[in-house]
């Protein structure tokens, strides 16, 4: 940690007597990292990662920006970092946010371009500002000062992918400018796309260009966030994200946002997000999360409260909730976790220190019509 003085850090420091302490007398806490599963084990080997750090004795918040750094520079995550899809322009634009829980000190980025890992970004926003918050070209500006190296993070399969997008967009005649013209035969909308993306990228194989189709119907939701918790009952977190696929520029979701995409009290617990940002922001959903624990819940009741409140918001209406794919993840300060989703379906990664890190069922508000 930075051992500058700064006026937020003084004040910071004034706030670290707390009013209530939620969970007395607790002598010493089992070790736990939580996080989102994501793809090709990234959220196993994130919170592996993490566990393995708090093992030797490292800070709680550099072993989860450890553990996420894994899934941010996983080309193959297409939600997180290098290789995240990108806005409607081509350009991937990442968030991301931490909390360091024994000085209660917070930092995070919005709409950041050309940095592979924003989450180290938004620690150091965290300790080498007096801000709270940077966002596009300043944040960029930023971290390159830090010394962060500008890259392209557009890999090949997510170019691909974004140009399959823009073909698949049609007027009301079923036109786009992107695609054959006018005088072409008429022909199926993803055959044609297909065929076309074929002769564009002759060396792709057939399942990248499939993939790039139903990326471009059907935008995936990622993101990965981690929590942890050490011997000492210190707790940190971070969640950082490559943001919703083909968004407009500058669009940032919860994942940046103290209090939505992430919140951790330290006397309480942690609590994370995944999935469509927007719906999230409309409840606060980490910090309800981390409040209902405060009151009493235990965390999975506090996460399923939580996706109440956001089902309340679609007046329960379960046909409007179906486009929304949300998940809240918590672990409390003496151990206990959850992780729960609007819909059955999802898992979510663990490491308790005293088994290999894996992937548990994730507890849900609705199950999906089977009709």
């Amino acid at each position: 940690m930075s051992g500058t003085f700064s006026r937020r850090a003084a004040v910071l420091g004034a706030a670290a007597l707390p009013i209530i302490q939620v969970l007395k007398g607790q002598s010493k806490s089992r070790p736990v990292v939580i996080s989102s599963a994501n793809r090709n084990d990234g959220g196993v080997n994130c919170c592996a990662k993490a566990a393995e750090v708090i093992k030797a004795g490292g800070d709680t918040l550099d072993a989860v920006i450890a553990g996420v750094n894994i899934v941010e520079l996983d080309p193959r995550d297409n939600s997180v970092g290098y290789g995240g899809l990108p806005n409607e322009d081509g350009v991937v634009q990442l968030d991301a946010s931490c909390i360091h829980g024994p000085t209660r000190r917070m930092g995070a980025v919005g709409a950041i371009e050309g940095i592979k890992t924003p989450s180290k970004v938004a620690k150091l926003v965290m300790e080498q500002t007096d801000h709270m918050m940077l966002v596009g070209a300043g944040a960029l500006k930023f971290a390159k000062a830090m010394g962060f190296q500008e890259e392209n993070l557009l890999t090949e399969e997510s170019r691909i992918a974004w140009i399959a997008w823009k073909m698949s967009l049609r007027d009301r005649n079923g036109h786009t400018n992107w695609g054959p013209g006018l005088d072409a035969p008429p022909e199926k909308q993803k055959a044609a796309v297909l065929q076309e993306l074929k002769g564009m990228f002759p060396d792709a194989a057939d399942d990248v260009l499939a993939q790039a189709w139903e990326y471009a119907i059907h935008p995936p939701h990622g993101t990965i966030n981690c929590i942890s918790l050490n011997e000492k009952g210190e707790m940190s977190a971070v969640t950082t994200t490559s943001g919703m696929a083909w968004k407009i520029p500058g669009r940032c979701g919860d994942s940046p946002i103290i209090g939505g995409g992430l919140w951790l009290d330290q006397d309480v617990g942690g609590a994370g997000s995944t999935g469509r940002g927007e719906e999230n922001l409309r409840v606060c959903g980490a910090h309800t999360v981390v409040e209902n624990m405060k009151h009493g819940m235990p965390p999975k009741d506090a996460i399923l409260d939580t996706l109440k409140r956001v089902s309340r918001n679609f007046n329960d209406d379960k046909k409007r909730l179906a486009a929304v794919e949300l998940d809240f993840y918590a672990l409390r300060k003496d151990g206990e976790y959850a992780a729960g989703s609007l819909w059955q379906g999802s898992r979510f990664a663990v490491s308790t220190g005293d088994a290999a890190s894996h992937t548990e069922q994730s507890v849900y508000l609705y199950e999906r019509s089977r009709a």
